[in-house]
C-alpha cells in the first residue's frame, strides 16, 4: 500500500457476513418458519417488542435465553432476537449527556410499542395442475365409459353353447368373432391367442378368460389386435407375428380360393402382404409395429373390408393378388437362378438399366435393407425387392420419399448436401453423353431443385423439406 493512503473498511462485506451468520442459526430458521406459518394462517405477527429499551438490551445481552423462548413457547417473540457474536455483553452504555445516548433514546421512542404487521389476505389458490390437466396419453387406447363387459361375455358364452362340448374350432371362430364385436377375419388371431393351435380347439373357459383380460386392458381395436398377435412380453408386432393371421386369410377368403391347390405360392403371397404392411404402417423403420403406428394407419379398416369384399383384388393397398403377381413376376425375371435372392448385376437389369450403378451400390449397402445375411453375401432378398419396387413405382408416398432419401444420404447425417446430389447426378450426365444428349449443367439443375424445395437450411435439403 502506498504511504499516506488511508485504509477504508468495506462495510457491506461485514454486514453480509453478520447477516449470513444470523440467518444460519437454527433458532433463526425455526423462528422464520413459525412466522411464515402464522402469516399463512392470517395471524398477527409481532415484529418488535417495545415494552422498554431495557428489554431489548437484555435480549442482546443474553441471546440464548430469548431465542429458546421464541422457539419453544412464545410465538410472539421478536423476529430478530439474535445478537451477533461480535457484540460483547460487557460494553458500557453511553452516558446520558453524550450525543450517542440521545440518538439511542430517540430510536427507542420510535420503536416503542408493538408494531403489528397486518398480512394481506391471501386469495384462494387454484387446485394443483395435476387436477386440472386430464390424462392425455393412452398407449392402449382411450377407455370407454360405458362398456358392459359382463354382457359381452354372456353373449360369447351363448355362442359357445352352440358348439359340441362348448369347444370352438378354427372354422367356428367366425361366429365367436362376431360375438366379440370384431371383424370376421379376426377369427384366426382370436383362435391362436386362446391356445387353439396346440389343441385344435378352444374351450369356452379359456376364451372367456383371455377375452375378459383384453377388454379390461385394451380399449381400442389397435391395442386389441396387437395383443392378439404379439408374442408374450412384447408390446409390438414383428413380421413373423402376421403369418398365422394371413395364412387363415389365404385359406378362407373366397377371393383366394384358387390358391388352395398352389400351396407353394402361399408363402410368396404372405411375404408380399407382410412387406406391404410394414412398408405403409411401420413409419419408424424399426421393424416393429406399435399400437400407435397401427392406430394411425388404415390397415385395420382394410382387414374389416376383407369380409365385405369378395374380390380381393379390390383391396389394392395390402391384399391384392394382382399386385402380388406383378411384383413376383418382376422379381422372377431378375432372379435367374430362382433362389429368391438377387445380386447387383440382377438388379441392374431392372427396367432396362434405369437404376444407376451408384444408386444400386447404396441399395446393397444396407441403407434401406434389413437382412444382414443377404447384405453379407452381396444379395438382397425378395422381401427387400418388394420395398424397392414399390418405392420405384410410386415416388410420392412418405415411405418412398424416405427410401430414396436414405439412399442418397451418403454420410447418414439426415441431410442431402450439394456434394451428395452432384455425386449421383454425375453418372446420369455420363449416360446422357453416351446417348449424344447434352446434359443440363448441375448448377442449373440445382437451382431448379432449390426453387422447388426451398430448404430452410441453405445448402442442405432434409427429409422434412421433401
Amino acid at each position: 500500500m502506498s504511504p499516506g493512503k488511508v485504509l477504508q473498511p468495506v462495510l457491506k462485506m461485514k454486514v453480509d457476513e453478520l447477516f449470513l451468520c444470523w440467518l444460519s442459526q437454527p433458532a433463526t430458521q425455526l423462528t422464520l418458519k413459525d412466522c411464515l406459518r402464522r402469516i399463512k394462517n392470517e395471524e398477527k405477527t409481532d415484529v418488535g417488542n417495545g415494552d422498554s429499551g431495557n428489554g431489548k438490551n437484555e435480549r442482546l445481552a443474553n441471546p440464548n435465553s430469548s431465542s429458546r423462548q421464541c422457539v419453544l413457547g412464545d410465538a410472539r417473540l421478536p423476529l430478530m432476537s439474535f445478537s451477533p457474536p461480535q457484540l460483547s455483553t460487557t460494553l458500557p452504555l453511553a452516558t446520558p449527556a453524550s450525543p450517542r445516548n440521545v440518538s439511542n433514546v430517540r430510536a427507542t421512542r420510535r420503536s416503542s410499542g408493538t408494531r403489528v404487521v397486518q398480512t394481506k389476505k391471501e386469495e384462494t389458490l387454484p387446485p394443483s395442475l395435476s387436477q386440472n390437466i386430464p390424462t392425455f396419453y393412452f398407449p392402449r387406447g382411450c377407455p370407454k365409459e360405458k362398456v358392459n363387459i359382463d354382457a359381452v361375455i354372456a353373449k360369447i358364452e351363448r355362442t359357445f353353447s352352440e358348439f359340441p362340448n362348448e369347444r370352438a374350432t378354427l372354422e367356428d371362430m367366425g361366429k365367436v368373432a362376431k360375438a366379440c364385436e370384431c371383424p370376421l377375419y379376426w377369427k384366426g388371431p382370436l383362435f391362436y391367442c386362446a391356445g387353439g393351435e396346440r389343441t385344435g380347439y378352444v374351450s369356452v373357459h379359456k376364451f372367456v378368460a383371455m377375452w375378459r383380460k383384453i377388454l379390461q386392458t385394451c380399449y381400442d381395436d389397435a391395442a386389441k389386435f396387437v395383443h392378439l398377435l404379439m408374442n408374450p412380453g412384447c408390446n409390438y408386432l414383428v413380421q413373423e407375428d402376421f403369418i398365422p393371421f394371413l395364412q387363415d386369410v389365404v385359406n378362407s377368403h373366397p377371393g383366394l380360393s384358387f390358391l388352395k391347390e398352389a400351396s407353394e405360392f402361399h408363402s410368396r403371397y404372405i411375404t408380399t402382404v407382410i412387406q406391404r404392411i410394414f412398408y405403409t404402417v411401420n413409419r419408424s423403420w424399426s421393424g416393429k409395429i406399435t399400437c400407435n403406428e397401427l392406430r394411425k394407419s388404415n390397415f385395420l379398416q382394410n382387414v374389416a373390408l376383407l369380409e365385405e369384399e369378395a374380390d380381393i383384388n379390390q383391396l389394392t393397398e395390402y391384399f391384392s393378388y394382382e399386385h402380388f403377381y406383378v411384383i413376383y413376376c418382376k422379381f422372377w425375371e431378375l432372379d435367374t437362378d430362382h433362389d429368391l435372392y438377387i445380386d447387383r448385376k440382377d438388379l441392374a437389369r431392372h427396367n432396362d438399366h434405369a437404376i444407376s450403378t451408384r444408386m444400386i451400390e447404396r441399395i446393397f449397402s444396407g441403407a434401406v435393407t434389413r437382412g444382414r445375411k443377404a447384405q453379407k453375401d452381396g444379395k438382397i432378398s425378395y422381401a427387400d425387392f418388394v420395398w424397392f419396387l414399390i418405392s420405384e413405382e410410386d415416388k410420392k408416398t412418405p415411405t418412398s420419399i424416405e427410401y430414396w432419401f436414405r439412399c442418397m444420404d451418403l454420410d447418414g447425417d439426415g441431410a442431402l448436401s450439394m456434394y451428395e446430389l452432384e455425386y449421383f447426378y454425375e453418372e446420369q450426365c455420363q449416360k446422357l453423353d453416351n446417348m449424344a444428349i447434352e446434359p443440363l449443367p448441375f448448377e442449373d439443375c440445382l437451382c431448379q431443385m432449390l426453387d422447388l424445395v426451398k430448404p430452410q437450411c441453405e445448402g442442405n435439403e432434409i427429409l422434412y423439406h421433401l
